[in-house]
């Protein structure tokens, strides 16, 4: 016999955890590692969920990197906490970069959140959620992406000293991961149906330095690439100075891993990479990348810049834009320059004008438009290897190799063919090409 007590507990809803990610593809993980412990301890756990109750927890993941991003992160926060005290939701809390890197000003400015943690307080979030971490979960996470790919940091943190960037403040020193934790992790994936693994880290090039006393990238991807089931390995967020060349030797000789390397390079002129702290001169980047497209001459090479930096003159400027047309990048991102608390060059005077900074961006992005609507003519009529990511209307969306989810390009096959499923490997012949996007039809 049912109780009234016990009829009125199973009227009472449980709280649902609605996880909100900010930033980039480390927050991406950083949350999905989060939502698999909550579902192992049995709490019902979404990710941004539209649909919000009341008795509802709202977990923000923030990104503090730049201004832009700083600016979303506070909007966020403000928006759910308003919820809040309207007693639309139950609690709000926050975590990630900006809560790391902001913690007493924000709790002084935004007394209504409930809890402010920094970026490696998994631990006490679980405890204020009431739950406890899990060890056995190693590797277990609720992915956010399409189940056939997932973001795989290998690392933590940073040690360079790049004078604009406040990684380090907010994500600490450099710290890998076991090459035994990353091949269990990298298993449990794929008995869950992922087929490419894009590894990520502040800096993918140093791993292994603090574990094994030298750089172990070459040796991590060979066991990633004998995990069974790993149909793609893709690099990304790769340092320049000290490049491990050996890493292109694996590349070459496993078809599994992607000839595709996300190197940021930021500038090119000397006086502009010695400010930065890059630890690189103009001549040794020019070398580098051209013993890369040496070693794989098929290679696609990706790079991202910034404008404006402190100091950054027309003939600075210029000698870049100069040195954009001549490499021919496979892809390019650029940005203009933030001035950011703390960091060395925030000793610096921001002394390029914001419209001059947005205005060198566009020429830049410019360049590299031609660029790769030239680079993808040449696609037309080949044939590639392309992983259906969506479909969208008459089209399945998919990607080459040569190409990251997001900020690459995108390859659009005609839907009618009966060989494409999402998630699914097929071969596609190019047959139009416009600058960011390549259209064809699924053969056989």
């Amino acid at each position: 016999m049912i109780t009234n007590s016990a009829k009125k507990r199973e009227l009472v809803k449980k709280p649902k955890v609605n996880v909100i990610t900010l930033g980039c593809s480390k927050n991406i993980y950083d949350s999905e590692v989060l939502m698999g412990q909550l579902r192992g301890n049995m709490i019902d756990v979404v990710h941004e969920s539209e649909t919000i109750a009341k008795e509802d927890i709202i977990v923000i993941n923030t990104c503090g990197f730049i201004d832009n991003a700083k600016q979303e992160s506070i909007d966020t926060i403000l928006r759910y906490s308003e919820l809040k005290e309207q007693g639309k939701v139950g609690k709000v809390i926050v975590t990630g970069c900006l809560s790391e890197r902001y913690k007493p000003e924000l709790e002084s400015e935004i007394t209504n959140v409930d809890a402010f943690f920094g970026t490696n307080d998994l631990q006490n979030i679980l405890s204020n959620l009431g739950a406890d971490y899990k060890y056995e979960l190693l590797g277990e996470r609720l992915l956010t992406t399409p189940s056939h790919f997932a973001y795989f940091k290998i690392a933590e943190g940073c040690n360079r000293p790049c004078s604009f960037c406040a990684i380090p403040l907010m994500r600490g020193k450099h710290v890998s991961k076991s090459i035994d934790d990353l091949v269990k992790e990298a298993k449990g994936l794929v008995r869950n149906g992922t087929k490419e693994l894009i590894l990520i880290a502040q800096d993918l090039t140093y791993y292994g330095l603090d574990l094994y006393g030298k750089r172990n990238l070459d040796e991590l991807l060979r066991h990633l690439s004998d995990v069974a089931g790993v149909e793609w390995i893709r690099l990304q967020y790769a340092y320049p100075s000290g490049f491990p060349m050996e890493v292109l030797d694996v590349m070459n000789e496993r078809d599994n891993i992607c000839k595709y390397l996300d190197m940021p390079l930021q500038h090119i002129s000397d006086p502009m990479l010695k400010s930065m702290r890059r630890g690189i001169t103009k001549q040794k980047t020019i070398d580098l990348v051209s013993a890369i497209r040496d070693k794989v001459p098929e290679i696609a090479l990706r790079t991202t810049l910034i404008c404006g930096y402190p100091g950054e003159t027309e003939s600075d400027f210029l000698e870049m834009k100069d040195w954009v047309e001549e490499t021919r990048f496979d892809r390019l991102g650029c940005f203009t320059y933030s001035h950011e608390e703390k960091t060395h060059a925030h000793s610096l005077t921001d002394d390029v004008p914001d419209e001059v900074k947005e205005q060198r961006v566009e020429e830049i992005m410019n360049v590299q438009q031609e660029i790769s609507f030239e680079k993808n003519q040449e696609k037309v009529g080949k044939t590639f290897k392309v992983l259906i990511d969506k479909k969208e209307g008459d089209y399945f969306v998919g990607r080459t190799e040569y190409d990251s989810p997001e900020v690459d390009n995108e390859v659009l096959l005609h839907a009618s063919s009966n060989y494409a499923t999402l998630g699914s490997f097929v071969h596609a012949n190019i047959e139009r090409a416009e600058d960011f996007d390549l259209y064809g039809q699924i053969v056989k």
